[in-house]
């Protein structure tokens, strides 16, 4: 079954928000957050978020009733992600000025936007 273009934007907004993820380990975000443990707990955070991902992404899949929650989880994620770097950038940290740390950021930005445009109907016979 070829996959639809929600479907495919969420896909691809996921391969770019996990791969910024890569990226973020790379920088260090965990020293931006202040978090306490560095990449430990860095590591145990993502988890939760890479499993809400990845369930979200089944839904997606399958056109779940839950399918347009997971799209609107996704690019509010993705969203989130912007905005939090944008704030970041404007205090004035040096991390994720690199040309691909910046594309992964613009695509999140755009990918995001585009899956909210193109949500699936909602679904009458469930309450997401």
């Amino acid at each position: 079954m070829k996959p639809d273009l929600p479907q495919t934007l969420f896909l691809l907004n996921t391969t770019v928000l996990l791969t910024h993820q890569i990226d973020a380990a790379y920088w260090h975000e965990w020293n931006l957050f202040h978090l306490p443990g560095g990449n430990q707990f860095n590591l145990i955070l993502n988890l939760p978020i890479i499993a809400l991902a990845l369930m979200a992404f089944l839904q997606v899949a399958t056109h779940s009733p839950h399918q347009r929650l997971s799209h609107q989880f996704l690019a509010g994620l993705g969203l989130l992600t912007v905005a939090i770097h944008t704030g970041f950038f404007l205090a004035g940290h040096p991390e994720f000025r690199q040309p691909m740390s910046l594309f992964l950021l613009a695509a999140t930005f755009i990918l995001s936007l585009a899956q909210l445009k193109t949500l699936p109907p909602a679904n009458r016979n469930s309450k997401t």
